[in-house]
């Protein structure tokens, strides 16, 4: 009754406030009894400002770090710490991977081979014999044996016999069996080194970024599998659409303008040094007026894709332009030139009569790298296409060879159109239909050509 009445107090005093601790004062308790229910008062309060300290004291010894550091962690109170701020942070820092990606525990290994026993002295072996030896008193080794019969021990006998006898150990016959005894024999030749330094077989290469962990393993399993399969992503082959598409642009364009060229440079007259001279006095105008910018492709390319052919092409003729550059240099301050130069050729017919053409395939180029600039990242996209800037670029580089143009056309074999025939020496009425002078056969198409049966039908044909 005193416990009950003690409990009910507490309560009162816990959860009753003010009004409980006077209704206790005006209910006339004893100091003693005060004493005790104000010190199991402050008893709690102290437990409960320090719940972590008092659950971390009342651990077992059995229990782990975790559970500790749990027991003594501080509640959530609504706001992140300091401490567990940071640690999100650096928990954030490294991107976890995934479970199956995680490495597995390794066993240690172990070896499974028979080995022999340790080398015993005659003594040992001679000790344990005489332990074991207790197993063959019955067999009228030492006397008779009361338990087993005359039958049962010449049975034991042959048993024991069998055991030490060259066939006892038989060949396995099952499967399971000659795996095993496949496996033991392998094991003791790795374990001789018989292994160790075969003629075939290659070192397997394993990439270093597959342990990466900052590389997505479904980006990097996607990037291994285009590799594998010699697939190239959509930009890449619009690049090569659209570097097919300018090289055949800018082939034509230069081939149709140095014969161009040529043939109006040639029409002035002259002999073939002086149009030479010519064709090599409008280069160096050009040169002059209108120097090369780059070489034969025009391309933009990455500053950093230096394994680019564009790249590997301009590094290979660098050395060759600056060879070439001083001595041009030195040529011209050997031999300066007294005439002055002529303006660079132009033709305004031409431009007039190819722009259509031109136009129209800037057009379809300029298509091209819009649609391949909308796929390609950032530092791979292409400028756009100019007309007059492809102009310039053809007039630069179609200058200087227009002189071998010349010349290859004036020293070239000459192509026959029309076919002579030999004049017929044979007399009668062919040679009289034939005539005597030599007979000029112009060669047309097949859909053109006038033979005997066309010749018959007009000599027969009605007026």
């Amino acid at each position: 009754m005193a416990r009950r009445l003690a409990d009910a107090t507490e309560d009162a005093l816990l959860t009753g406030g003010t009004a409980g601790r006077r209704a206790v004062e005006e209910a006339g308790f004893s100091d003693e009894l005060k004493e005790k229910l104000l010190d199991k008062l402050a008893d709690a309060n102290f437990r409960k400002q320090y719940p972590g300290a008092f659950a971390e004291a009342g651990l077992t010894s059995a229990a782990g770090d975790g559970t500790r550091h749990i027991a003594a962690a501080q509640p959530w109170t609504g706001a992140e710490t300091t401490e567990d701020a940071v640690l999100r942070m650096l928990d954030d820092a490294k991107k976890p991977l995934k479970p199956e990606d995680r490495a597995k525990y390794q066993p240690p290994p172990v070896d499974m081979r028979l080995k022999r026993g340790p080398v015993r002295s005659p003594g040992q072996r001679a000790a344990s014999a005489r332990e074991r030896a207790s197993m063959y008193t019955g067999m009228g080794i030492k006397g008779a044996s009361q338990g087993l019969s005359d039958e049962e021990r010449e049975e034991m006998k042959r048993e024991l016999k069998e055991r030490f006898q060259p066939g006892a150990r038989s060949m396995p016959i099952s499967p399971s069996g000659l795996a095993a005894l496949a496996n033991e024999r392998i094991e003791n030749a790795i374990a001789r080194g018989q292994f160790k330094d075969l003629p075939r077989g290659k070192r397997m290469e394993r990439d270093p970024r597959a342990d990466n962990p900052f590389i997505d393993t479904t980006e990097y399993i996607l990037n291994k599998m285009i590799q594998r399969q010699d697939i190239v992503p959509p930009w890449i082959e619009k690049q090569q659409e659209l570097s097919k598409a300018a090289r055949v642009f800018r082939e034509r364009l230069r081939n149709d303008w140095k014969r161009h060229a040529a043939r109006m440079i040639a029409s002035h007259g002259g002999s073939l040094e002086q149009q030479m001279n010519r064709a090599e006095n409008h280069a160096a105008a050009e040169q002059l007026h209108n120097p090369r910018q780059k070489g034969a492709e025009q391309m933009a390319v990455p500053a950093n894709s230096t394994d680019h052919p564009v790249m590997a092409k301009l590094r290979e003729s660098a050395p060759v332009i600056e060879r070439e550059q001083g001595s041009s240099m030195e040529t011209e301050v050997v031999a300066p030139r007294d005439a002055p130069l002529p303006p660079p050729f132009r033709d305004a017919e031409w431009e007039r009569a190819e722009a259509a053409y031109m136009k129209l395939s800037v057009e379809n180029l300029n298509s091209i790298a819009r649609s391949y600039n909308l796929m390609a990242p950032d530092v791979a996209k292409k400028p756009y296409f100019s007309l007059q800037r492809e102009l310039a670029a053809c007039y630069a580089d179609v200058a200087p060879l227009v002189a071998d143009e010349i010349k290859q056309r004036a020293m070239g074999p000459s192509r026959p159109t029309t076919t002579r025939m030999a004049p017929s020496g044979g007399g009668g009425f062919m040679g009289q239909l034939a005539g005597r002078d030599a007979v000029k056969i112009h060669l047309e198409a097949d859909e053109k050509a006038y033979g005997l049966k066309e010749w018959w039908r007009d000599f027969w044909k009605k007026e």
